[in-house]
C-alpha cells in the first residue's frame, strides 16, 4: 500500500469490526485535545469493550497506566480553565500530545514495513499538531472575552469531544474518522490563524514566565 493513502484506505477489521485507520485518524486528533483523556479512555473502553485494541496498543489497557492518566487528566480538566495556566499548560503539552500521537501509530501498525510505519507516525503526529494547533486558535480567539467564562466553556466542550469521538468511534469509525476530517479541513482553513495562535501562545507563555520571575526577585 502507497504510504501516501496509509491513513486513508482502510486496513483489515480488527477484532471487534473496527477498521484500523479511521480509529488511528481519531485517536490521533483526541490526543491533540487532550493526550490523558485519549489513553485513559482507550483503557477504560478496551476493558467494557467498547473498543478492540491493537494489540500494540494493549499496554494501555493496564490499570496503572489508566490511572496516571486520569489523575494527569484531573490536573489539566482543572488547570486548563485557570487564565494564564492554561496558556503555561498548553504550550508544555505540544511537546506530549504530538509525541503520543506518532508513538501511539507506531505502536499499533507493526504489521507494515517500517518506512511505511514511520510515514504513518508522521502522518499520525501531524493529525495531532493540527487538532493542538485548533485547539490553541480557538483559545486565542476567546482570549479577550470573559474570564474564566470563556476557557471553562471550551476546555468542557474539548472534554466532551474527546469522550464522545472516542466513544462514537468504536460503533462507526468511517462515520467518526469523517467527523474528523471535516474538522480537519477547517483547521487546514485556518491554517494562518493556527500558526499565528501558535506564535502568540509561545510568546504569552514567554511573557508569563517573566512576570512569575519578576515576582519571585
Amino acid at each position: 500500500m502507497p504510504a501516501s493513502l496509509l491513513l486513508v484506505l482502510p486496513f483489515t477489521r480488527m477484532p471487534a469490526g473496527s477498521e484500523l485507520t479511521p480509529f488511528l485518524i481519531v485517536v490521533c486528533f483526541t490526543a491533540g485535545l487532550n493526550v490523558y483523556a485519549t489513553v485513559a479512555l482507550l483503557g477504560l473502553f478496551s476493558h467494557v469493550g467498547i473498543l478492540s485494541l491493537p494489540p500494540g496498543l494493549h499496554p494501555v489497557e493496564n490499570w496503572y497506566v489508566v490511572g496516571v492518566c486520569a489523575i494527569l487528566f484531573l490536573v489539566e480538566f482543572l488547570g486548563d480553565k485557570i487564565p494564564v495556566f492554561d496558556i503555561l499548560w498548553n504550550a508544555m503539552h505540544t511537546f506530549v500530545r504530538i509525541p503520543v500521537a506518532g508513538l501511539i501509530t507506531y505502536a499499533a501498525t507493526p504489521q507494515l514495513p517500517e518506512w511505511e510505519r514511520l510515514t504513518a507516525t508522521a502522518l499520525g503526529a501531524t493529525i495531532a499538531l493540527a487538532s493542538h494547533g485548533g485547539k490553541t486558535a480557538a483559545r486565542a480567539a476567546v482570549a479577550h472575552s470573559p474570564e474564566p467564562f470563556s476557557n471553562i466553556g471550551l476546555s468542557l466542550g474539548e472534554d466532551a469531544m474527546v469522550a464522545l469521538l472516542l466513544w462514537y468511534v468504536g460503533r462507526h469509525p468511517y462515520a467518526t474518522a469523517g467527523v474528523v476530517a471535516v474538522a480537519l479541513i477547517g483547521i487546514a482553513i485556518m491554517a494562518r490563524l493556527v500558526v499565528r495562535a501558535m506564535r502568540n501562545l509561545f510568546l504569552e507563555t514567554e511573557s508569563a514566565l517573566a512576570k512569575d520571575s519578576d515576582t519571585v526577585h
